[in-house]
Order: C-alpha cells, then sequence, then structure tokens
C-alpha cells in the first residue's frame, strides 16, 4: 500500500481500502449535485447529471451464476433526485442502523463505543438499550461496537446478537436478551458465541445480519495490515476474510447448519459460508429476489460490489488474486472459478472514493418505482450511486453526491432507506422526479 488515506478525525475512513489508485479508469461524466439535507420535508434540488456507462458483464464463474430474476425497475433511478432527509442526529460515531422486526417500528442506532438507542416516533429516548462500553476496544478506526441483528422471532424471544472487538482487540459475537423493559436489553444475559482473534487493528468486517434461511452470517474481513499477508482470504483455516453462517438456535454456542459447503472437507472451518474476501463491512439480503449483495472495502484501487443468489454456497470473491475486475496478487492470476463483481468504482477521481460503505435494497412503499433498486456509497466522496436489475443484466450509476460521510446504510420495518453518517445523523433517502 502505497500510502494511507487519512480524513481528519473522521475514523472509519480505514474500513477502507486507503492509499490512491494505481490504475486510470476511462473517463466519467460530471459529478451530479449535493444531494440537500432538509429537515422535516424533503425539497427537490438541482437535476442530476448524465449517469455513469454501465458496467460491462463479468466474465463467466466457473458456475455460471443466475441473471437477476426481479423483473426490472419501473423507473430509471438516474432520471430521480435524490435528497437526505434528517430523523435524528447528535449520536457519537454511528455504525449501525436496524430494526427489531417487532411491529414497534423503532429504530436501533448503534454507537461506535458500546452502546445501542432507540429511535421511537423520530425521538431518541433518554436511556440506551444497550451499554457495554466497558467490553469493548475502540481505539482503532475500525474498532468497536459493530453491529446489531435480532433474532426473526426477537418479539416472542426477546433475543438479539451484537459484533464488537474486545478489550483485546479480537472480534467477539454475543448473544442478549430484552430486559422486562422492552426498551432496556439486560446486560447480565450476554452470552459469548465466537471470538475471532484479529492479528491487526484494521479489516474486521463487523455484519451480523440474519438471512433469508432463519442462520445468522457474519462477515470478516482479512485480518488488515495491507494486501493480506497471511493470505487469509484464500484460506479455509481461517475465519478471516470470509462470510459466516451459523445456526444460533441449536447447539452449544451455536451449531453448524448441514448444508454449509464446507463442513466436511478435510482442514477447512465448517462456519465459512463463502470465502476470498478483503473486508466486507456491509452486505444484504433482499427477500424478494432471494439475491446476496456484498460491498467489498478495496486495496489500493477498486472498490466492488457482488450480487449473487441467497442460496449459493462455496463461492470464492477473489481477493487477495483479485481486486475489483482487476489481477492483484500475482499480476497475472487465472480468474477462473472466481465470483466477479457486478459493480466496480475506481480511486483516482471525483467520481470514485477510496471505501465503498454497502447499502440496501430498497423495497419500500413511499417510491415504489424504486423497488429492487440497491443503493450504496463511498465514505470519503459521498458519491451515492444505484444498482439495478435491467433485462437480465445489472446496470449501475452514480446518482448523488451526499454532504455527509456514510458508514452505513439500514432499513425500517416498511422498508424505507437510511444512512449514518459518521458526524451523528440519521437520515432517510428520499427521491422525487426531477
Amino acid at each position: 500500500m502505497p500510502r494511507w488515506i487519512w480524513i481528519g478525525l473522521i475514523g472509519l475512513v480505514s474500513l477502507t481500502a486507503c492509499a490512491a489508485a494505481t490504475g486510470n479508469p476511462v473517463a466519467q461524466p460530471p459529478l451530479p449535485p449535493t444531494a440537500p439535507i432538509v429537515t422535516p420535508a424533503p425539497t427537490a434540488p438541482a437535476a442530476t447529471a448524465a449517469p455513469l456507462p454501465a458496467p460491462t458483464t463479468p466474465a463467466a464463474t466457473a458456475a455460471p451464476l443466475p441473471a437477476p430474476t426481479t423483473p426490472a425497475v419501473t423507473v430509471d433511478p438516474t432520471s430521480l433526485t435524490y435528497v437526505l432527509e434528517r430523523i435524528a442526529s447528535g449520536f457519537d460515531r454511528p455504525t449501525h442502523l436496524a430494526h427489531a422486526g417487532d411491529g414497534s417500528g423503532r429504530l436501533f442506532v448503534v454507537e461506535q463505543a458500546g452502546r445501542v438507542w432507540i429511535i421511537r416516533d423520530g425521538q431518541r429516548l433518554n436511556a440506551p438499550f444497550l451499554d457495554i462500553r466497558e467490553l469493548v476496544g475502540s481505539r482503532g478506526n475500525e474498532q468497536g461496537l459493530l453491529s446489531i441483528a435480532f433474532h426473526p422471532q426477537f418479539g416472542a424471544n426477546g433475543r438479539f446478537f451484537v459484533n464488537y472487538t474486545g478489550t483485546d482487540g479480537d472480534t467477539v459475537v454475543a448473544e442478549y436478551r430484552v430486559s422486562a423493559d422492552p426498551d432496556r436489553a439486560d446486560p447480565a444475559s450476554a452470552r459469548p458465541l465466537l471470538r475471532i482473534e484479529q492479528p491487526a487493528a484494521n479489516h474486521n468486517g463487523g455484519l451480523l445480519l440474519f438471512g433469508p434461511d432463519g442462520y445468522l452470517y457474519i462477515g470478516t474481513g482479512d485480518g488488515g495490515s495491507a494486501g493480506d499477508p497471511l493470505d487469509a482470504g484464500q484460506r479455509l483455516d481461517t475465519l478471516l476474510g470470509k462470510l459466516l453462517r451459523i445456526d444460533v438456535d441449536s447447539g452449544q454456542p451455536y451449531a453448524i447448519p448441514p448444508d454449509n459447503p464446507f463442513i466436511n472437507r478435510a482442514g477447512a472451518l465448517p462456519e465459512i459460508w463463502a470465502y476470498g474476501l478483503r473486508n466486507p463491512w456491509r452486505f444484504a439480503f433482499d427477500p424478494v429476489s432471494s439475491m446476496l449483495f456484498i460491498a467489498d472495502v478495496g486495496q489500493n484501487a477498486w472498490e466492488e460490489v457482488n450480487a449473487v443468489p441467497a442460496n449459493a454456497a462455496g463461492l470464492n470473491y477473489g481477493w487477495r488474486l483479485m481486486e475489483g475486475e482487476q489481477c492483484y496478487r500475482p499480476s497475472n492470476c487465472d480468474p477462473s472459478g472466481l465470483v466477479l463483481p457486478v459493480a466496480v468504482y475506481g480511486h483516482d477521481s471525483a467520481t470514485g472514493g477510496c471505501s465503498i460503505t454497502g447499502g440496501e435494497v430498497y423495497r419500500g412503499a413511499r417510491q415504489p418505482a424504486l423497488a429492487g433498486v440497491y443503493f450504496y456509497a463511498d465514505f470519503c466522496t459521498g458519491n451515492l450511486w444505484a444498482l439495478w436489475p435491467d433485462a437480465g443484466a445489472w446496470r449501475h450509476a452514480l446518482v448523488a453526491r451526499l454532504n455527509i460521510q456514510t458508514t452505513s446504510f439500514g432499513v425500517d420495518e416498511a422498508g424505507e432507506i437510511y444512512l449514518l453518517d459518521r458526524a451523528g445523523g440519521v437520515y432517510r433517502l428520499v427521491a422525487s422526479p426531477r
């Protein structure tokens, strides 16, 4: 890595790929205007610029993945204007937003230092839902309390799970339960499930999500430093650089789903669902199309989005053989058998960035024409992209510039998309005709 990119006191930029690009992408159109922040009702800004060219179709993998199964969206996402509607503010380095799926309409905002807050009806409650700051190590830019996931039957069993960096620097996945007060967790209910030794302070991954199959998925980075010196991404004897899948409803402390792809392979760890990842800071399931979207933070030159069927097991996303669509190490790699991204952007222009923040698929009711569009952003530049299925292929375009440093996306129970700003704000994404 030629140099680290520091952005003042931002912190989370090292989710990151850091470093200037060595590649030289083709010329790109001017940036669209910055998306305004409005409170409480959005107003329409000036029209956006022409979209970026659609990506070329990636080379086929060893086992070709099917084309998108969802129908094409009913409106071109580049024909709309995007604004951010401020919902709440004053959070300390927020890292994740989720809902509990219990019909309460509450939003849960995770802070890096170790607290989880509830937003109800646009107001943050006075006391945190969970406070585990004494357990969390958050001195590193990519360390801290990184996500929360509620059990699919949370309304009945009160179980939820968190991913955090311990004070020793290792990753911890733990289960908690809600207390008699539905707005307060029981800190004494903590039950550690998994601990992953971290050789460096960066590339911790950190997201927990329950998949459509009811299993818990865990994203892990490659162990940090630069260039994956451990070659963790391609090794099956380490949990680093992977997407893991476990059953939290069986076994002690958990069970391995019987259809995990490496369960019977000698030398492979059975928790592994997919491998070849550098730092999958954020990924998302779309329950309607049954697709999985993984945004993997790049190294020196390229950020990428992968889109595959959610039930596709044992896939190799290529790191460190490849970064984006290009060979990384070795420089003459063979991409056969690797899953190539459906969208990439580079580090060497204002229409690119330095660190991808994976987003969400829109399934809300306020803007039904956008159903099936996946939105994602760059932490450094504020660029906002849309990715959508069209005639059996994927299209993507730069649709707005955001005046925030997006640390995470989230959705509410109605399917509306939210973004978190490193500076402490929570925003809803709103689109309107030009």
